[in-house]
């Protein structure tokens, strides 16, 4: 990331805070309604995307062009457009659809805004419970129905001492989720299924890892700045960026990190 002064700071933070504002306009009035219908954008598996998806994302993108028409956009439902900036906004509406429309307060809407080195700001917020953890250009904080509070990993270093989660049990391929079970067989305790949120509750230090397969950009780049703003590490099982997708691999320290590296690539 190159230099950014403090004016644009203040523009960009307000502006991901307008967007996440815009999503949770959106999305509400379709949380746990009767009319709630699910599409399925894959084919041979289950992959829904509502209404509530499509409209969040294309408030947040009328917001971009109205006040930041120079930046470029990725999102999951829209698809991308090039900017003149150098800076690129990374929405995902609602990350973990499958929870939404089941009714658990799990799913959450991402932000991310970044450069061609990866996120610098990120959102990740959840508009039923109210909370919103914001991390980077000096952020590194949550908001909700408890009032405000640091973002700060916490301090565990040894596997056996850690919480684990991952989204879905299987993980990726059977490779990755043999990978995953051995990691996970070291820790204290795995959990699974909450998309976005085990993010978030590693920079709140309420978990230690979170380790997923077959990512994208719009599901990762917001929970990297995030994390990384509380102190904890984002990579992937090989120790590089992964702010373009993948495998993904969150811990709350470089300790419990490096640790957890050697065992997915024993």
């Amino acid at each position: 990331m190159g230099e950014i002064n403090e004016t644009l700071c203040g523009v960009l933070i307000g502006m991901a805070h307008d967007l996440a504002d815009a999503a949770r306009a959106a999305i509400l009035p379709h949380f746990r309604a009767e009319h709630l219908h699910a599409d399925n954008k894959a084919a041979g598996s289950f992959d829904p995307v509502t209404a509530a998806d499509r409209e969040a994302e294309a408030a947040m993108r009328h917001l971009l062009a109205e006040h930041r028409p120079q930046d470029g956009i990725l999102g999951e439902e829209h698809g991308a457009v090039e900017g003149s900036s150098g800076l690129t906004w990374v929405l995902d509406p609602i990350d973990g659809t499958r929870g939404f429309i089941s009714g658990t307060p799990t799913w959450g809407v991402l932000i991310a805004v970044g450069d061609e080195d990866g996120p610098f700001l990120g959102i990740i917020d959840q508009p039923y419970i109210g909370e919103r953890f914001t991390g980077g250009l000096g952020q590194a904080h949550v908001t909700g129905p408890m009032g405000r509070a640091a973002l700060k990993c916490r301090d565990v270093s040894k596997l056996s001492a850690a919480t684990i989660f991952s989204t879905f049990p299987e993980v990726g391929t059977d490779a990755e989720g043999a990978a995953f079970h051995r990691l996970a067989g070291q820790c204290r305790l795995t959990r699974y299924g909450t998309d976005c949120y085990a993010y978030a509750l590693i920079a709140a230090g309420q978990v230690d890892l979170v380790v997923e397969a077959g990512l994208h950009p719009y599901d990762v780049q917001a929970p990297i700045a995030v994390i990384e703003a509380a102190g904890g590490v984002v990579t992937d099982w090989q120790g590089g960026k992964v702010h373009m997708g993948g495998q993904v691999l969150a811990a709350a320290t470089p300790g419990l990190h490096a640790a957890a590296l050697e065992v997915l690539n024993g």
